[in-house]
């Protein structure tokens, strides 16, 4: 029997998640967008709930097309405010995209978001070595440094818990507990 984080043995779509993707280093700009979009709109929310309405999110967002998203005008954003498979959260809508337009002002600037977001971990994953989950902090003093950051550059719904949670999805930190069979998956050199 496989030995899990304690949070992901909850529901079949939590165990693969935390299986496949879950402390996997994310490179690509657009899976980096979708993190930021999912996060975000899960604040306040069980992590289940947004898995479980991912795929739905996927279609009512364009398949996480910044460049979509960035466009999107009061009747995109109508539709998905009537869209009962999405969170329906006018505050969380407008943020989606605010910040795809804050996200496309970083590519710009710096050629890509995943440059950007890696450069506060000097590009490579931290390697956590919690024993139990209640060791693992809700955020950091780099959580907070990453929020004020992503804040001064335009983004929203980017506090340093929903900072330190994107940086747990995107392999930024490895925050798999010693006892879980993922955990010397990421294990490098440091």
């Amino acid at each position: 029997m496989l030995v899990r984080c304690a949070w992901a043995d909850q529901s079949l779509s939590e165990q693969h998640y935390h299986d496949h993707e879950w402390g996997v280093p994310v490179h690509q700009d657009p899976k980096l967008f979708e993190f930021l979009i999912l996060e975000g709109a899960q604040a306040g929310l069980r992590w289940s709930t947004i898995l479980n309405k991912r795929h739905d999110f996927r279609i009512a967002f364009d398949q996480f097309s910044v460049e979509h998203v960035a466009h999107y005008d009061k009747a995109k954003i109508d539709e998905l405010l009537c869209n009962t498979a999405i969170i329906r959260n006018r505050l969380k809508i407008h943020s989606a995209i605010n910040n795809a337009q804050a996200f496309i002002k970083v590519q710009q600037e710096l050629g890509s978001f995943d440059h950007y977001i890696w450069q506060f971990v000097n590009h490579q994953t931290i390697q956590n070595h919690w024993k139990t989950a209640a060791e693992i902090p809700a955020q950091t003093p780099l959580s907070q440094t990453l929020s004020k950051d992503l804040k001064r550059r335009g983004f929203t719904f980017v506090g340093p818990t929903i900072c330190y949670s994107f940086m747990q999805a995107t392999g930024m930190v490895n925050d798999h507990t010693r006892d879980c069979f993922r955990y010397s998956h990421f294990l490098g050199p440091n």
